[in-house]
């Protein structure tokens, strides 16, 4: 199943942008940062991710970004990447970049539509989406609860001691 999670627009200046979209409608907003393509702010309603992005190229974007602004592209979080794509395919899409690694948090697959208007998929979802996938952080008290777990473990699979064949002593009453 794939849902709509992702709009991203080309725009000119990202801070004046971002600035326009928080006040307006009141989206939260991620810190401003540098991707391998675009400078980008993440917005979003909780449900759908609002990229706004200041190309740096044509790599990754097929636009002069001198010139380009408006919806650059759309995205579709997907439960599986790979039969999602053979779909795709099959419709009549065509495959055009992918950005980072599939296993990164921020990966997207972009592909062309018949008519070459991009769009991209993911299955992680997108920053501030209430769908996205979260990697579990592993803290302090998760390694500290997890080395007591293996050091008991490890305890159990050692021979008990051996149990002396000396009978205990006898206590000696005491008459009254």
């Amino acid at each position: 199943m794939a849902r709509i999670r992702h709009i991203a627009l080309a725009v000119k200046d990202i801070d004046k942008t971002a600035d326009f979209y928080e006040k307006a409608f009141g989206l939260k907003r991620s810190p401003k940062s540098e991707g391998p393509t675009a400078f980008r702010v993440y917005m979003s309603d909780g449900e759908v991710n609002l990229a706004l992005l200041q190309y740096k190229s044509k790599v990754g974007s097929d636009v002069d970004p001198s010139k380009f602004v408006g919806i650059h592209h759309f995205g579709f979080q997907c439960d599986d990447l790979e039969n999602q794509q053979k779909q795709i395919e099959a419709a009549g899409g065509k495959f055009f970049f992918d950005l980072g690694d599939p296993d990164d948090d921020d990966f997207e697959r972009k592909f062309k539509d018949p008519n070459g208007i991009i769009f991209d998929i993911n299955w992680k979802g997108w920053t501030l989406t209430s769908g996205k996938v979260k990697a579990k952080k592993v803290t302090t008290k998760a390694v500290k609860k997890a080395a007591r777990s293996a050091g008991r473990a490890a305890a159990a699979t050692r021979k008990a001691p051996k149990k002396s064949s000396r009978k205990p002593a006898k206590k000696a009453r005491r008459r009254s």
